[in-house]
């Protein structure tokens, strides 16, 4: 049993009267407590509400009036050439061109010109809020998604663009800045490519295959992967197509790498499965992808901690370099961790555990249940509550399900990065199995790292803590960002697109909510 998410990631993680009672009255019929616990009383009955006066309706806020300004003829083909090209930014090539506009931007009326400058604007600004902040209302936000795009009006920045002869500076900074999103776009690209060329040929199902069989689905393998793997589509091809060679193997191994799977070079279901998904799906990963870049600020502090939630990954970045990498554990399906950003203060080390109230009797109780004294051999506890009740806690020590070190950050989903005595989940390679918080698999050197340059925290007295067993707070030399971030499709070092399995099907939300039409008011 590992603990995974604080207290107030779910609505049922409160201490609600009923469902507390019910679990410390189960805890009390263990005969677990030197003495009972008193059972929170209910609320008493609020009034019923009386109906009111129905208010006269507002009257409705008029349209803005449109932006306009006016521009060179160099300055409206520059905006008709960029809306043109918003294809390469996922976008669908007549995303934010109104049917008639080239006509009336070519009219010989003045009058039909000007409709068609006015036109072109308000569609260059409904581009600019989709390019720089993505394409979702704050309504269309799953709940999860706690990483969300700061408030963004083009129209001023655009205006002074255009009389600051700047236009095209303006344009090109709209994109998010970053390498990632750059790459993605590239990676488009490839697959749209791809796809344009007739996509790839599912491989028959069959047996799993291995080096030195031979098989007729070894061919199709072959072809398969010379698609997106280039230096294997170099190579010459062998005599005996059906043969399933050492080239073969390497470039097998290779593909799972990408696609995050177990790197044995060996054909089986899972591969086959990755392997048989249709371009179309590769393209719909990056264009989710991308939009998440959207949502990022402008800028990212030099020193950070990024996890990828869908790839169970954690890396710090020093002076914006990568200087440590390490493998995470996230949520399950259910228990999904959240994408969010916050900020890091402080260490605890030998962390108690706060036992959420559904967690408790869900798991905890149900095992001293079929086990008595399962609580006592785990060091469970009941303590009392700030706010006058009880709760169930785990002790810090040896057998402590946040294990020796804690990651505490604000948040309203309750969830952090911790240690755990559960390694074995690290050696997978699909490991979303928390419950909502994030499992590191080298929490104390991550501790020493942030504590780097403390003249009190130095690694050996984090030891010397650690080893007293008692629970302290350690604050860093200064706080670092922490985002958390749900990346299914990346590009790697060697320039190649990699795509995770979508444990938690956000990319299918997410394409489902941005499939609507982009046109709408500016």
């Amino acid at each position: 049993m590992t603990a995974d998410r604080g207290d107030s990631r779910r609505k049922t993680d409160g201490p609600s009267a009923r469902g507390l009672a019910a679990v410390l009255g189960l805890v009390v019929a263990t005969g677990l407590l030197a003495s009972a616990v008193t059972a929170a009383q209910p609320p008493p009955a609020a009034p019923a509400p009386q109906p009111a006066q129905a208010a006269p309706a507002p009257a409705p806020t008029p349209p803005p009036p449109p932006v306009w300004t006016a521009m060179r003829p160099d300055q409206v083909d520059l905006l008709r050439k960029t809306l043109g090209q918003a294809e390469a930014h996922g976008f669908a090539h007549d995303a934010f061109v109104p049917a008639r506009l080239d006509a009336l931007l070519q009219s010989q009326s003045g009058d039909e010109r000007h409709q068609g400058e006015i036109q072109l604007i308000a569609a260059t600004l409904r581009y600019a809020r989709a390019v720089h902040s993505g394409r979702l209302a704050s309504a269309a936000f799953m709940d999860p998604w706690g990483m969300r795009p700061a408030p963004f009006d083009p129209a001023p920045g655009f205006l002074a663009a255009v009389k600051g002869d700047s236009l095209a500076a303006w344009l090109e900074g709209l994109p998010p800045p970053y390498a990632g999103y750059e790459s993605l776009k590239g990676a488009l690209a490839t697959y749209r490519k791809i796809a344009a060329d007739g996509g790839w040929d599912a491989i028959d199902d069959g047996p799993d295959l291995k080096l030195g069989d031979k098989d007729p689905r070894v061919a199709e393998l072959r072809d398969r992967l010379a698609i997106e793997d280039p230096g294997f589509a170099a190579l010459p091809r062998p005599k005996l197509l059906n043969l399933f060679d050492q080239p073969l193997a390497e470039a097998l191994a290779r593909a799972q790498r990408r696609y995050g799977l177990n790197p044995t070079g060996q054909l089986g279901k899972q591969t086959l499965a990755a392997l048989n998904r249709p371009v179309e799906d590769r393209i719909a990963q990056i264009l989710a992808n991308m939009e998440r870049w959207r949502w990022l600020p402008q800028t990212l502090p030099a020193d950070r901690i990024q996890v990828n939630i869908a790839a169970a990954v954690l890396t710090l970045f020093k002076d914006d370099q990568p200087t440590l990498s390490m493998k995470a554990v996230t949520g399950k399906p259910g228990d999904e961790t959240p994408m969010l950003t916050s900020q890091i203060q402080s260490i605890v080390l030998n962390p108690p555990w706060n036992v959420p109230s559904d967690i408790a009797a869900k798991e905890i109780l149900p095992k001293e249940r079929a086990h008595p004294g399962y609580m006592k051999r785990n060091d469970f506890i009941v303590i009392s509550t700030p706010e006058g009740g009880s709760r169930i806690q785990q002790k810090a020590g040896d057998k402590a399900a946040l294990g020796k070190v804690k990651f505490d950050f604000a948040n309203r989903f309750g969830v952090y990065l911790h240690d755990t005595p559960t390694k074995s989940t690290f050696s997978r390679f699909s490991r979303q199995a928390s419950h909502g918080c994030v499992r590191l698999e080298k929490a104390q050197i991550l501790a020493n790292a942030l504590l780097s340059g403390d003249a009190v925290w130095t690694p050996d007295k984090v030891q010397q803590t650690l080893d007293s067993k008692k629970t302290v707070r350690a604050p860093l030399p200064a706080p670092i960002s922490v985002y958390l971030m749900y990346w299914t499709a990346f590009v790697g070092p060697d320039g190649i697109a990699q795509f995770r399995a979508d444990p938690y099907d956000w990319d299918a939300a997410l394409m489902q909510r941005i499939a609507a039409p982009a046109h709408g008011p500016a």
